[in-house]
């Protein structure tokens, strides 16, 4: 019994032994692979230095990026494009500070098992003192989730995380700027829009835009600047099919020219050349190649005359309180000062009503042209002075009754605005209508 015991042991023995054996001589493929747990980095660069991308596919032709020496990105080849700075930038991160999730192999005897022999995406990295990277993307994991990863030259393949992927995976398309002018509204100093009839020239100083062309003239600010702001919107769509796109051209080069918009900022200035077709508008930039529809809504203002451009409002103080106001009408005259506490006192030093002289300046800041007469403007009847920024604007302007309607001239500018006389009756009401305060209730005993 007891040999029995022993010879059974024996055959456990040998059978452990074995496993031992064969287990040491029939590791994995990957027996170098390290612990789950070990996400080394694949690449750890400064973001700064890199000054040139190259990015190759399985399909297509490379696409290769420089930045210039103010640090904006560009694309060389296949074609000369500007790049989209964001989606650049985007990518610069990721790819200069790229995380595995795990190490796959140690060393690598086989890249072919990773698809990294025919990488899906191979991206070529070179910092400013010459010194580059290729990193390799491969197929992706049988369990989905990531993709295999390697740096050229490096025998370790790692697995990265699909969002890194597709953060790093970009076309042509992706990396280029669709607007159709790369300017910053901020920037724009200039605009001018030569159209068949009649050229307009706008200058922009600070916040505010003047008319410069066809002569001085003040201009509605907001107008502008929402024109300035469509135009640097505009974008083309670059994934319109071959087909549709030469329709778009075909529509472009029969359409009816509506205006060239040319926009100036410190870099340079460039253009956009819009053409109406039968139902919408069509554009051509002066930086891209290419026919591209856009917005009723940018094609509408660009239609937009003169007079659609020019300041309707009278008075330059807006939503501001103004400081001091001056009303003659006759020989009836109203005195208003502001106080540093915000009351309001008339010129014999009585506190005034504040609703009733907040309805009189709510009159006085709505006053708008309905239209601008070229001439005939009578002798005046009414002066309205206005003091506002702290003293230092002083807007005055003089009114005439003009037929059933005023004409309004601002004080050193030859314009004219016609005033509807329901706005200046208006106004001379809400005028007399100021009172002054009620005295403080007595204390009470």
């Amino acid at each position: 019994m007891k040999a029995r015991g022993l010879l059974v042991a024996c055959v456990i023995l040998a059978a452990l032994i074995g496993a031992l054996y064969w287990s040491d001589h029939h590791k994995p493929a990957e027996n170098n692979t390290a612990s789950a747990n070990v996400a080394p980095k694949v690449l750890s660069l400064k973001q700064d230095d890199i000054t040139k991308l190259t990015i190759k596919k399985n399909a297509g032709e490379p696409s290769t990026l420089v930045k210039n020496s103010s640090g904006q990105w560009a694309i060389i080849a296949p074609h000369d494009y500007p790049a989209d700075q964001d989606v650049v930038k985007g990518m610069l991160s990721t790819v200069s500070n790229l995380n595995s999730d795990r190490l796959i192999a140690d060393k690598a005897g086989n890249l072919n098992q990773y698809g990294l022999n025919d990488p899906t995406v191979e991206v070529d990295i070179t910092n400013k003192d010459g010194k580059s990277n290729t990193l390799l993307i491969g197929d992706q994991l049988p369990a989905g989730g990531g993709s295999y990863a390697t740096i050229s030259g490096d025998p370790r393949v790692f697995s990265i995380a699909n969002y890194n992927t597709t953060a790093i995976n970009k076309s042509l398309n992706d990396l280029r700027d669709k607007r159709l002018l790369t300017m910053d509204a901020d920037k724009v100093s200039r605009l001018e829009l030569v159209k068949k009839n009649q050229d307009l020239e706008f200058g922009r100083s600070k916040d505010d835009w003047q008319i410069i062309k066809p002569k001085p003239l003040r201009a509605d600010s907001s107008q502008v600047g929402d024109l300035v702001r469509q135009l640097t919107d505009a974008k083309m769509d670059l994934n319109t099919p071959a087909l549709q796109a030469k329709g778009e051209a075909s529509a472009y080069a029969s359409g009816a020219p509506v205006a060239t918009a040319k926009l100036t900022d410190p870099g340079g200035t460039q253009e956009l050349q819009v053409r109406k077709g039968k139902n919408d508008y069509y554009a051509k930039s002066s930086i891209a190649p290419g026919f591209y529809k856009i917005s009723d809504s940018l094609g509408k203002n660009l239609e937009k005359n003169l007079e659609d451009f020019r300041n309707k409002k009278i008075f330059d103080f807006g939503y501001a309180d103004p400081n001091k106001v001056e009303l003659h009408d006759g020989a009836k005259a109203y005195y208003l000062t502001r106080s540093s506490n915000g009351d309001w006192w008339n010129g014999n030093s009585k506190k005034m009503d504040t609703d009733t002289v907040q309805s009189f300046l709510d009159r006085v800041r709505d006053l708008s042209a309905s239209r601008f007469p070229d001439s005939g403007f009578p002798s005046p009847a009414i002066t309205l002075k206005v003091t506002s920024n702290d003293g230092k604007r002083v807007e005055q302007v003089l009114i005439a009754k003009a037929g059933k309607d005023y004409i309004a001239k601002r004080a050193n500018e030859p314009s004219l605005y016609q005033l509807d006389a329901s706005s200046v009756d208006d106004l001379l009401k809400s005028a007399g209508d100021m009172k002054e305060a009620k005295p403080p209730a007595p204390a009470k005993k």
